[in-house]
């Protein structure tokens, strides 16, 4: 289902600076956190988190914190992660929040507006539709979307989660 909702022009420039990162960028500047909002028939940028306003903060549970219940988003996420094979990753992730608890008409608007959004984040390797804060909550289980033996998420250790064999 497709609702007639465009994408920003700066919101394919935010995707291709967050995808590709140089090593003499300054690392203060990258970005970390991008939330996007519908405005009318236009997918635009609402808030831009970058390196220098998450200093000394746990990225992960300040991603948590702009899950308003009342109002849907999308949010682009540059998530850093250890697994057991490697030093550190870095890899995007695309989340669209709508609540149980938003209007109606705002879930289904952002629902049927998602795959314009998709079209333009071509590549993000994970993306997730959360409808509950629970859904996301919990560290390790997010960690766990991010692949097998991630041992850190934001710089925080995380167990592995385990599954049931039948």
């Amino acid at each position: 289902m497709s609702s007639g909702v465009t994408v920003a022009d700066r919101v394919k420039d935010i995707f291709q600076n967050m995808k590709v990162v140089k090593a003499d960028d300054d690392q203060k500047e990258r970005m970390r956190l991008v939330v996007f909002h519908i405005c009318g028939s236009c997918i635009d940028i609402e808030k831009i988190y970058r390196e220098k306003d998450l200093e000394d903060t746990d990225v992960f549970k300040f991603f948590l914190g702009l899950l308003d219940p009342d109002h849907c988003c999308y949010i682009l996420y540059d998530c850093h992660y250890e697994t057991k094979e490697s030093s550190k990753k870095e890899d995007l992730v695309f989340v669209m929040w709508a609540p149980d608890t938003a209007r109606i008409s705002l879930k289904m608007s952002y629902a049927s507006s998602k795959s314009a959004m998709r079209s333009v984040i071509d590549g993000v390797k994970h993306q997730m539709e959360v409808h509950e804060l629970s859904d996301c909550s919990d560290r390790d289980s997010f960690a766990s979307t991010m692949g097998k033996n991630v041992i850190t998420l934001e710089g925080h250790p995380v167990k592995p989660v385990l599954t049931k064999t039948i």
